[in-house]
Formats: structure tokens, C-alpha cells, sequence
């Protein structure tokens, strides 16, 4: 809980500077302080700065030696990280360690955190962003790219810039975000510092070399600061996170219950997993990440396609296993990539693959890609391969991210997950999705490896008496099961309003039950369903959010926080396209205007979105 005035606490100070018990005395306070707190404390700091002609060198990332060594040093580097998922925050993060820890000016920033009108004044750049879906930025780097493409964009000659794009192959606007910053950039006048990188899924092989050589490049750049021992030791020292993605918690899967009835044709999974004494904690909106193993039937049917022995020890990078091993634990399988698409079209000799990857050629490719897993293309398009260049070819597998749909203060030591398991038929054989099938097909008690993901752009207002909107079709209700839970335990004062799809109301309606009694009992307060089958017309959540437009409206003037959860691909983009509507209509403005709106709450906070 935040103190209720944080300067009335911080105006008592001594104010001798470098002093170690004002500090003291500040690290107590700063350890008292909620989210919302640390910002605010952030703002006040800077201003105080400002006040006595000082200008800040650090934002949002940075640590108390970063704020008080000096003033602005222009020969700083910045990072600058867009993240849907997290990994180029963790990428970013671990830069900005090694960095700062050789004394190096440095800071780190968010994308929706770095001010645009700095830009022109930037000697070092660094960004490590993500490309989402067909080509579209992270939601907390929107604003950042739009104003860097648009027209307000500064000539930049003095910055020396790098970027690092993550994407995925499988989609054919791979790293795009990454590489039109790029371009953009060096249009704008910008000297490239090291070479843009593109990392696959396979992130840390990309990533380690560009890191390595942008450090590099900043040792011999950059000046360290003088380092202060006495606020330095002052810093609180903290246990390091005992389970994480490199090492993570066997978890007991203590429920795994389907919950839409005999007449639906999605087999959606409630699972619960018990977080016993492993320490790891969780907030709502946080993912948890499953470590995956493949279909066992879809190893051996790719070993046969291939006529290669699944039991044949295969080196590969310095290690041996069976090539049942690599394809089960090791491999990403399920899924098709345009590099693959490539070195199997030469290993087939396939022209029709070959005319495929042709650059007139995306909507076919994306079709084949979408509609298609690798040994679909390894039996329609027969080729030979060994072992060893099989291995090499394929990415490594992958952690499974879910949004948790509890809130910890309700379960204890517990997550619980919904998901959907994926199912169908490719011609005459059956095709699973390798992560939902892995999960579904786990007996209670099964042991499986999971970490915890923060999401940091997906938080409940600090304010409880904030109404939140919360909009989650399908399987994106998940969240927000955890949301309302939370909300419930804390005595939050705020309305709830849950807006939820999916096609049919008896077989298909997720945690009815739940919803109906969080209604009884006030912990609810609206609830706006969409059963897009249930009638002639298919009716979505974006159609009811136009229906009840002025309510929207209404509730997003009185402060109210909206949320997204599900389908990128094109839920996500409705609904979008649906909120601009009813604000232009009900708050009469122009669709710049909405737009401008819209932009204005994701900025504050208030419009998050977790899609994927």
C-alpha cells in the first residue's frame, strides 16, 4: 500500500547530499510503496531534479546508482525494449545488468515509458522488440513506432543505433517491426552501431552474439560512471527467484476437468496445479509457462516419412540423444516456418514448394503454413534427409505461456489454467496442437515444469474503487476468472462488467456457474453475453460492445479500465475497431479523435491487451 502522501514523507528528509541515512531512510519508504507508488516516486524525483536545473538520467529499469552518479551524460545507452510475451524484456534486462555492472551510463526503458521528444537528443540506442501476428508492434511500443514513422520524427544524425527483432517463422511478417525500425532509422539519418539481428525462436542464438558485440561496442564508447559504494549498500538484497524458465518448478497437476459439454465440438480444459512449496507468487494477469513435450504417435510418424531410425543417436551443438529425443523434448514440431519451408523444398527437389516461397507468392505460403504441420509437408512432398540435418533444421522447442485464471489470494498455492485442446483432421489423419494435446492428456498427479511469466501490462487498477471492463471470448476469459476472484478478496468497491463469447450457450458457456454467482453476490455486476451459433446471424463481442456503446462510453468517462484478452489475429482487431466506433459516436469525435482517445487510455494505463 502506498504511503497517502509520499512527499509530505519524503520533504522530512535531511537533505545532505550523499548522506547514508537519508537514503536509509528512503529505501523504507521506497520498499512500502505499491506499483503505482514507484511511479509516482519516479515523476517526483524527476521534477525535484528539473527544479534544481538538473536533468534526469534515468527512467523506469535503472537503479539508485543510475539516478544519483550524475547529471545527463549524453554519451549514455539507451535500451529501449517492446514486449508482448516477455522475451524482449528479458532480453533487454539481461543487457542493461551487464552494463550497468561494468559502471557503464546506461538505462532501461519500456517503450511506453521513453519520452518521444528525447529522441533528438539520443547518442546510443539500442531497441530489442517483438513483431506480433502479421507484422503489427507490441502493444506497449504502438505509440513509439507510429511517432518514429510518422512525420514528427526527428533527423537524427548524431545516434548511433542497433536493433534487435524477435519474431517467429512461422508468420510471414517475421521481425517486420524490427527491421522498418531499422530502416526508418538510418532514413532518419542514424548511423547503424551494430547490425540489426532477427532471432526465431531459437532466441538465444540470435540474441547472444548481438548482445555480446553491442556490449562490446559500449565498453569502448561509453565512459563508466564513478561508482557510489555508500547508496550502493543500501540497495536491499534479495534471494534470487529459486524456479525459472531455464529452471523450472515440477508442479502437481491436482485437477484437469473439461468444462463444455457433450454437444460442443472444443474440448476446453480447466487445469489446477499446485504451486506448493516452490515460493513462486503471482499477481492476476500473469502467465504461466509450461514446459511441452511432443506427440510421442507424431515422432515416430516423422521418423518413418523420413525412413530414419527414431532410436539412432544424433550429435547435434556438443550433445548426443536419440532422434526420438530430439523430436520429443527438443524440437519444435507441430509447427511450419518459411526456413523450413526452404531447406525442405531443396531437400525435395519440390518446384512446387519452390514457387511457393516465391515473394508473389505470400497469401499461398501463409495458407500452407496455417493449414499444414511438418510432416504434412514431409509426406506430400517427399524428400531425404539424415538425422543430423533434420535436427539442425528444426527450432527448438519452446515454452507454452496460458494465462492464469486465478488469483493467488483466492487458491493459494495454486494456478489454475484454461485451455483449449486442439484437434482436428488433416485429410484422414489427426493433427493435434502440441502443447493443448500434451496438457490435455496429463493424468492427475502428473508432474509438469512451469515459471512464472510476469505481465506487468495487464494489472488491475491500484485503485479499487476503479470499474473495469473486461472483454475475453473463448478461451480469454481466463484472466479475468482471476481478476474477479482477486477483485472479490480484497473488497474491491469497483464494478466488474464481463463481456464473453463463444458459439453456443448450453455446451460452450466457461465457468457459467462461477459468472452466475459472482453476480448474486455483487462481486460481478454486469454480464454481456455473445453465443455466436445460437442464432441465423453469427453475433460477436465486438457486435455487443456496439449494442451497449453509450454504457462503454459512459463507464470509460467515469475512469474505468479496459481489458483484452484472446485471438490477435482477429478478435483482438474487431474489438478494437468496435471501441473506436462507440467512442466516436457516443463521445462525439472524429475517428482521429477515437483513435487518439483510445491511444490516450493505453497510455495511461487503462486499455491493456493480452493477445496472442
Amino acid at each position: 500500500m502506498s504511503p497517502a502522501n509520499p512527499a509530505a514523507t519524503l520533504s522530512t528528509l535531511p537533505q545532505t547530499p550523499l548522506s547514508a541515512e537519508p537514503y536509509r531512510q528512503i529505501a523504507h519508504l521506497v520498499e512500502g510503496l505499491d506499483t503505482a507508488g514507484l511511479w509516482w516516486l519516479s515523476g517526483y524525483a524527476a521534477g525535484l531534479a528539473r527544479a534544481q536545473g538538473a536533468v534526469p538520467l534515468a527512467s523506469v529499469g535503472a537503479n539508485a546508482d543510475s539516478v544519483a552518479a550524475d547529471h545527463v551524460e549524453r554519451t549514455r545507452l539507451t535500451v529501449v525494449y517492446g514486449s508482448q510475451t516477455g522475451n524482449a524484456r528479458r532480453i533487454a534486462e539481461a543487457l542493461f545488468a551487464r552494463l550497468e555492472a561494468d559502471g557503464l551510463p546506461v538505462r532501461l526503458l519500456r517503450a511506453d515509458a521513453y519520452q518521444t521528444r528525447e529522441l533528438k537528443d539520443e547518442r546510443f540506442l539500442a531497441i530489442v522488440i517483438s513483431t506480433q501476428g502479421d507484422g503489427d508492434p507490441p502493444d506497449d511500443a504502438r505509440a513509439l513506432v507510429e511517432f518514429i514513422e510518422g512525420k514528427r520524427a526527428p533527423s537524427l544524425p548524431q545516434l548511433r543505433f542497433t536493433v534487435l527483432g524477435l519474431g517467429d517463422s512461422s508468420y510471414p511478417q517475421f521481425c517486420a517491426i524490427g527491421q522498418r525500425l531499422d530502416a526508418r532509422f538510418e532514413a532518419l539519418g542514424a548511423q547503424r552501431w551494430v547490425a540489426r539481428a532477427d532471432a526465431d525462436l531459437d532466441i538465444d542464438s540470435v540474441a547472444t552474439p548481438w548482445s555480446s558485440q553491442l556490449y562490446a561496442e559500449a565498453k569502448e564508447a561509453l565512459k563508466p560512471r564513478p561508482q557510489l559504494a555508500s547508496v550502493t549498500a543500501l540497495r536491499p538484497h534479495t534471494a534470487p527467484v529459486a524456479w525459472t524458465r531455464e529452471r523450472p518448478f515440477a508442479a502437481e497437476l491436482l485437477a484437469n476437468q473439461r468444462i463444455t459439454g457433450r454437444g460442443s465440438d472444443r474440448d476446453i480444459r480447466h487445469l489446477e496445479l499446485s504451486l506448493e512449496g516452490a515460493g513462486l507468487d503471482y499477481e492476476p494477469g500473469d502467465a504461466l509457462g509450461v514446459w511441452i513435450e511432443n506427440p510421442p504417435a507424431l515422432v515416430q510418424a516423422i521418423a518413418e516419412a523420413l525412413d530414419l531410425d527414431a532410436d539412432a543417436a544424433v550429435e547435434h551443438g556438443g550433445d548426443t540423444r536419440t532422434l526420438r529425443e530430439w523430436l520429443g523434448s527438443k524440437r519444435e514440431i507441430t509447427r511450419l516456418s518459411r526456413p523450413f519451408v526452404a531447406t525442405h523444398a531443396a531437400h525435395a527437389g519440390s518446384d512446387a514448394l519452390n514457387r511457393l516461397l516465391a515473394p508473389d507468392q505470400r497469401e499461398g505460403l501463409t495458407a500452407l503454413m496455417a493449414k499444414s504441420q511438418i510432416i504434412d509437408l514431409l509426406q506430400e512432398h517427399p524428400g531425404v534427409w539424415t538425422a543430423e540435418a533434420l535436427v539442425e533444421a528444426l527450432r527448438p522447442l519452446q515454452p507454452r505461456l496460458y494465462s492464469i485464471a486465478s488469483s493467488r489470494k483466492a487458491v493459494g498455492d495454486e494456478a489454475h489454467l484454461t485451455v483449449a485442446h486442439v484437434e482436428y483432421r488433416h485429410g484422414d489423419a489427426l493433427r493435434w496442437g502440441a502443447a493443448s494435446h500434451y496438457l490435455a492428456n496429463r493424468e492427475e498427479g502428473a508432474s509438469l515444469p512451469v515459471f512464472i511469466e510476469r505481465n506487468e501490462r495487464f494489472r488491475l487498477p491500484t485503485d479499487t474503487s476503479r470499474d473495469v471492463i473486461m472483454i475475453g471470448p473463448g478461451t480469454g476469459v481466463a484472466p479475468f476468472r482471476g481478476f474477479v476472484q482477486e477483485r472479490a478478496v480484497i473488497g474491491a468497491t469497483g464494478r466488474q462488467w464481463l463481456l464473453f463469447g463463444n458459439p453456443h450457450a448450453r455446451s460452450d458457456f466457461l465457468y457459467q456457474l462461477e459468472w452466475q454467482d459472482a453476480l448474486k453476490r455483487g462481486e460481478l455486476h454486469r454480464l454481456d453475453l455473445a453465443f455466436s451459433r445460437d442464432q441465423a446471424h453469427k453475433v460477436y463481442v465486438q457486435d455487443r460492445l456496439r449494442e451497449h456503446g453509450r454504457e462503454l462510453f459512459s463507464w470509460l468517462e467515469s475512469g474505468a479500465h479496459l481489458y483484452v484478452c484472446g485471438d490477435a489475429t482477429r478478435m483482438a482487431k474487431d474489438v478494437h475497431a468496435a471501441l473506436l466506433e462507440a467512442i466516436a459516436e457516443h463521445g462525439g469525435k472524429s475517428a482521429e479523435d477515437a483513435t487518439d482517445y483510445l491511444n490516450a487510455l493505453q497510455s495511461q494505463g487503462r486499455y491493456a491487451r493480452d493477445v496472442y
